[in-house]
C-alpha cells in the first residue's frame, strides 16, 4: 500500500474542497496511519480505536466525520451497527 500516493491525492482533493475541516484531516490521517501500519487499504476497526489516534473525544463528531469522508468520496465506510463487530473502512484506489 502506497501511503504517499493516498496522502497526495487526499491533499490535492481537499485543497479545493471547502467542506473539509481540521477534524476530517485528523480522522483521515489516523485512518491512513493505521492502514500503513497494518499494510492494508481495508481496515476493520472499532470507532474508539481511531478516535484515540485522531484525538477526538466525541463519538458523535467521529461518526459524523467518517460518514462525511465517505459521502465526499475520500474513504468507503461500512458501519456494522453492532457493538461487538467492527466497522470497515477502505481507502479507495482512486479517491477524489
Amino acid at each position: 500500500m502506497d501511503i504517499t500516493n493516498h496522502l497526495d491525492r487526499f491533499f490535492a482533493g481537499i485543497s479545493v474542497d471547502a467542506r473539509i475541516s481540521v477534524t476530517h484531516i485528523s480522522v483521515f490521517t489516523a485512518i491512513l496511519q493505521t492502514a500503513g501500519r497494518l499494510g492494508s487499504s481495508t481496515l476493520s476497526m472499532f470507532g474508539f480505536e481511531l478516535m484515540q489516534l485522531a484525538k477526538i473525544s466525541s463519538g458523535k463528531t467521529y461518526y459524523r466525520t467518517v460518514r462525511e469522508l465517505s459521502e465526499f468520496g475520500y474513504i468507503v465506510y461500512e458501519p456494522s451497527f453492532k457493538k461487538n463487530r467492527p466497522s470497515t473502512i477502505t481507502l479507495p484506489e482512486q479517491s477524489v
